[in-house]
């Protein structure tokens, strides 16, 4: 399967800006897709991460068979698990330590430090359990469900995807409701990222990854259509961020916007939100593909390719970045403007170095066992017999 270098630049930047935007006086904050995008990296980072399971697993079911596919997504789900836990937990002892040698932060929490000095083991417990998503990680508590589902849900749409769609729809109509069913910290109940409704995006993204050559066969006679309704929707979406900011000037623009869309509710991702980052999506993949392909290739799109490709190091390395970086910018505090984009620049920086380094040393060492692991299974299905 060959690497898409524009899908890795663009996951890079997705956790470039989930890194600035958990850091509030940052700089470079106010350049990210929040600031005149209705969606902002949250939406970019699950509708990416489906797009490369749907890649992924069609790749794996062709060579190897769908219990091989199963069983790599089954074990993705468990890494991604592990990772959360890990992350928390380096998360609040970086908070820890940043309270005890006199460097306030707002990137996250502040009980979490104390949790995690006071019961350790029961910090660990209820981030593994999701009673506790902390924020910045509580991403990938639904990337865990997510992924964990894939393993049936990608079968279903690979066999029936019409039936696929409408099961999809209906979860995320009713997804308020039944995510206040899952018992959790929260005075509401549920998960912050609400499982029932990202399972939409993440899905779609799974389907476009999985059926892109008929997709694209199917569309492209509609190429200029869709262009123009693409733009439309996206402009749209940039009306209603930039008359929020405005604010009483435009509030005449803002009611009327308003009696279209309704209500933008992030968590249970409503459905402004996601028709407008679906628009991004094939803004830049067909009007703005050699675009997107020449920023991957230039040197700062090389960088973020390095990032997107660094995985959960790299996601784990942007959150303990953003408490780190937000630290950094309040002590001393009244800061001015340059130094804080240096603490910034700084920032992506060393995302970006930690994630070359896992490229090199790292995921080599991660492929090679991942390697011998499937040597062992081929074996042990040929009855013990090494396969040609």
């Amino acid at each position: 399967m060959n690497r898409l270098i524009a899908l890795d630049m663009l996951r890079g930047y997705a956790l470039l800006s989930i890194m600035v935007n958990h850091m509030p006086i940052s700089v470079m904050r106010g350049i990210t897709l929040p600031n005149f995008s209705i969606f902002d990296a949250s939406e970019l980072f699950v509708l990416l991460s489906g797009f490369l399971v749907g890649m992924v697993w069609r790749s794996v079911e062709a060579r190897s068979g769908r219990r091989a596919a199963q069983a790599r997504f089954a074990r993705r789900a468990f890494e991604v698990w592990r990772a959360m836990i890990i992350g928390a937990v380096l998360v609040a002892l970086l908070s820890a330590a940043l309270w005890a040698s006199g460097r306030p932060h707002t990137a996250i929490w502040n009980q979490y430090a104390v949790w995690i000095l006071s019961n350790p083991l029961g910090f660990m417990a209820t981030v593994g359990t999701f009673w506790l998503q902390p924020n910045i990680i509580d991403v990938l508590a639904v990337y865990v469900v997510l992924i964990a589902s894939a393993v049936v849900v990608m079968p279903l749409m690979l066999r029936w995807p019409l039936v696929a769609a409408v099961g999809s729809v209906l979860l995320w109509w009713h997804a308020p409701q039944l995510n206040a069913l899952i018992p959790n910290h929260r005075s509401a109940g549920g998960f912050l990222f609400n499982p029932f409704g990202w399972q939409m995006l993440f899905f779609t993204g799974a389907a476009m990854g999985a059926f892109r050559p008929q997709l694209m066969t199917r569309l492209w006679p509609w190429r200029h259509l869709l262009t123009v309704l693409a733009l439309g929707m996206f402009a749209f979406g940039c009306a209603i961020v930039i008359g929020a900011r405005i604010g009483e000037p435009a509030l005449a623009l803002r009611e009327a916007l308003k009696s279209v869309y309704g209500e933008i509710d992030k968590w249970n991702l409503d459905g402004t939100r996601y028709l407008a980052i679906m628009a991004a999506a094939w803004l830049v993949s067909v009007p703005l593909a050699g675009v997107m392909q020449w920023l991957a290739a230039s040197r700062p799109g090389i960088a973020m390719q390095q990032i997107g490709r660094g995985g959960l190091w790299s996601f784990i390395a942007c959150a303990l970045l953003s408490v780190l970086g937000d630290a950094f910018q309040m002590t001393p505090p009244d800061q001015p403007t340059w130094q804080r984009l240096a603490v910034d620049l700084w920032a992506c920086l060393a995302l970006w170095w930690v994630s070359a380094l896992w490229l090199d040393y790292g995921a080599p060492w991660q492929r090679a066992r991942k390697d011998r692991q499937a040597a062992r299974q081929q074996t042990k299905l040929a009855g013990g017999r090494p396969t040609p």
